[in-house]
């Protein structure tokens, strides 16, 4: 008797093919029942706000996400941005050396600090799901480790902005930024 293969559909393995050349290193230090952050979310994010800015799926990256309580986000916000207070997410981006980057199998683009308490009572005072904010704050944090930077001017901001509200609109949810 022959086994029954699974029918998996082009767009399926395509899927799962681009899912490998993304490498995310997901560590949970804090978790919550109202959002379960999930691998494949992260990844789907990722690549919409790498293919938005021009970077292709044949590259094979690597991001690090760490989901932390306040206590921590405080801790890492202080010594890395001198603010005493939790923040919604940190981004680290990689400063490895060329050619370090050239013998490595992923290029890593660095490491997002999620704060999940801050994300969730964001949400809340925003009127957003806490997915909804989760993704934003994962592109928010892809687009600083891609060398995007809100803070050096009004016209730095709107460019991040621009892309934000497109990636966001390609993921089918709404402008982030549409309640100022």
């Amino acid at each position: 008797m022959k086994a029954k293969r699974k029918d998996v559909s082009t767009k399926d393995r395509a899927s799962k093919r681009r899912n490998k050349k993304l490498n995310i290193l997901l560590q949970r230090v804090c978790e919550s029942p109202a959002l379960t952050v999930r691998k494949r979310d992260l990844q789907t994010w990722i690549w919409e706000t790498l293919s938005v800015v021009g970077i292709k799926k044949k590259r094979k990256c690597e991001v690090a996400i760490r989901i932390v309580d306040t206590a921590e986000s405080q801790q890492l916000n202080f010594a890395y941005r001198e603010k005493d207070k939790p923040t919604n997410v940190l981004s680290f981006p990689s400063d490895l050396p060329e050619e370090i980057l050239l013998i490595l199998p992923n290029k890593p683009l660095g490491d997002l600090v999620i704060c999940l308490p801050v994300v969730l009572s964001e949400a809340d005072e925003q009127g957003k799901t806490p997915k909804e904010h989760l993704a934003h704050l994962v592109v928010h944090g892809v687009l600083h480790l891609l060398g995007y930077d809100h803070e050096t001017s009004e016209k730095d901001a709107a460019e991040m902005e621009t892309l934000e509200i497109k990636i966001m609109h390609h993921l089918h949810f709404p402008d982030p930024y549409a309640d100022r």
